[in-house]
């Protein structure tokens, strides 16, 4: 019997995928389940697996971009699954040939000099005939040369490699590019700064970090802290909690935070689901679960969409600050950087603290400026402040929920 294997539906609104790689060749035998392909829609990389046992027959190439529920292999489930292939016998010795290199001719009054149509051709393009390499007679440079030659960008160095590749973007990625682009044209994109002490934050780890690690079995990171101080500001101002339709403003009156990961396929944004209903450790344990999820391309469609704010953390990467782009159709997105000891004023006194610069990119069509800011100083406030306002006084009781 020959089965047809089809694109199943990656989720609602997408209409294509691309074969991004086929993890088996034609004429294959492939066990059921077993994945056989890898494919690329405009939000995620899914695996394809083989619906049945038997010998599979390719009917698309990688790269190819391909209708969902097109046919894009058959496996044929009568054939049986066939033996052990014979182990190589060894392949009979060559003799070992002497090659024996011609000696390089001497250059003459010809070597490197342009024939009048090549002179013609070269000055056309403004090259200079020193740079070509003839291949005419002892050296002449033709018609041909001139016209293969290619112009330098810049004085090419001596030595050293100098070449290219060229690969085809994933739809995944071509996607991402062209999201990017779309929000920098059609919103209203403003960044603004702040600097958050991260001290008492430090003290907090460091007095609850082993008991928290030993007890929930996840590491008590800086991502609560940020998901939970978002949370807070988002319900104190809505506006950055909402996003355009149209004529119309949607507020939402949960808190779906999206987290921005480097992926190997680039850049994916899981959502924590209702992230207010959260503790430090369903946090915490909330973004372990999808990190490993992307990392290992087992991220779905349903997990990347629907959020209603986005955080970036590029401290991870070094990143001192940056004007992070917003993440339609949203209309705030929250950067963090990484964190340096500065010297700072407390109580009138100069000492060093732990300093991380943040940064929110807001959609000024919909938030205004006493929104964006007091959205950012709440957030502040909530990290440098997070026993009171993150913890009700209670950190022992927050950290173990």
């Amino acid at each position: 019997m020959i089965l047809e294997m089809k694109v199943p539906s990656p989720g609602e609104s997408i209409t294509e995928v691309e074969i991004a790689t086929w993890l088996v060749e034609d004429g294959d035998y492939v066990e059921k389940d077993q994945a056989i392909a890898e494919v690329d829609s405009d939000k995620a990389t899914l695996e394809l697996p083989a619906e049945e046992a038997g010998i599979v027959t390719l009917k698309a190439e990688e790269g190819d971009a391909v209708a969902v529920g097109a046919v894009v292999c058959l496996i044929d489930t009568s054939a049986a699954k066939p033996d052990g292939a014979a182990l190589p016998t060894e392949a009979p010795k060559e003799e070992k040939k002497v090659e024996v290199k011609a000696a390089p001719k001497a250059a003459t009054y010809a070597t490197g000099t342009a024939s009048p149509a090549a002179k013609k051709v070269l000055a056309e393009k403004g090259m200079d005939a020193s740079n070509i390499k003839g291949t005419g007679k002892d050296g002449r440079i033709t018609k041909d040369d001139a016209v293969k030659a290619v112009p330098s960008m810049g004085t090419q160095p001596a030595n050293g490699s100098r070449g290219t590749s060229r690969k085809k973007m994933s739809m995944l990625r071509r996607k991402v590019a062209e999201r990017l682009v779309a929000v920098k044209s059609e919103t209203a994109m403003l960044t603004t700064f702040n600097e958050v002490n991260m001290q008492p934050i430090f003290d907090l780890r460091k007095d609850f970090k082993e008991d928290f690690k030993a007890k929930h079995g996840v590491g008590l990171g800086f991502m609560s802290f940020f998901t939970l101080a978002v949370v807070r500001a988002l319900k104190l101002y809505p506006d950055v909690n909402s996003m355009i339709d149209g004529d119309y403003q949607i507020k939402n009156d949960f808190q779906d935070i999206s987290i921005a990961v480097s992926g190997p396929k680039g850049l994916m944004v899981p959502v924590i689901r209702n992230a207010e209903d959260l503790s430090f450790r369903g946090v915490e344990s909330e973004v372990k679960r999808l990190a490993i999820r992307a990392r290992d391309g087992q991220i779905t469609i349903d997990e990347m969409t629907g959020g209603t704010f986005t955080i970036t953390n590029g401290g991870v990467f070094g990143s001192m600050l940056s004007t992070p782009i917003l993440n339609p159709p949203q209309s705030g997105i929250l950067g963090m950087h990484n964190i340096v000891n500065r010297p700072m004023a407390v109580n009138g006194q100069v000492v060093i603290q732990p300093i991380m610069y943040v940064a929110l990119s807001y959609d000024h069509r919909i938030v205004d400026g006493r929104e964006s800011v007091g959205f950012l100083v709440a957030v502040k406030e909530a990290l440098e402040n997070p026993v009171e306002l993150l913890m009700d006084n209670n950190p022992t009781k927050a950290l173990e929920m």
